[in-house]
């Protein structure tokens, strides 16, 4: 059987705010990732060229909106 009292010693993964290089690249893998498919659909609308420019400033504003809606 579990001890049940185990859990009140250890590692509490509910507070911890994890490491913020692991944090951050996460932001941007997938803020490029989003920004990828949002610029994708919006070139197959014909309202915006699929460009490397174009992934990476909405990706680079995705990052700074979720950085500063985070802090």
């Amino acid at each position: 059987m579990a001890d049940d009292s185990a859990g009140s010693e250890g590692f509490d993964a509910a507070d911890s705010d994890g490491d913020p290089r692991v944090l951050f690249a996460m932001n941007v893998v997938l803020s490029s990732a989003f920004a990828a498919v949002v610029v994708w659909g919006l070139s197959f609308l014909g309202i915006a060229a699929f460009s490397f420019v174009n992934v990476a400033t909405l990706a680079a504003l995705l990052v700074a909106a979720t950085y500063l809606v985070t802090r």
